[in-house]
């Protein structure tokens, strides 16, 4: 399983993909759930960013 959680693909999607209902959240859902629901994806968006940058360096 973390094979397949750190592998590129993965990744790239877990980031596109949290990051982008980070930012829809807010206005798609009202209060404070909208907020948290932002808050939660963005840290694992930014969780999978840091993962491609870790991997950068190392080959395919």
């Amino acid at each position: 399983m973390k094979a397949l959680l750190s592998s590129r693909p993965v990744l790239w999607f877990l980031f596109l993909f949290n990051l982008v209902v980070a930012a829809v959240a807010p206005f798609a859902v009202d209060g404070t759930q909208g907020l948290v629901t932002a808050a939660g994806m963005g840290a694992v968006s930014l969780g999978a960013g840091a993962g491609l940058l870790r991997g950068h360096g190392q080959g395919a």
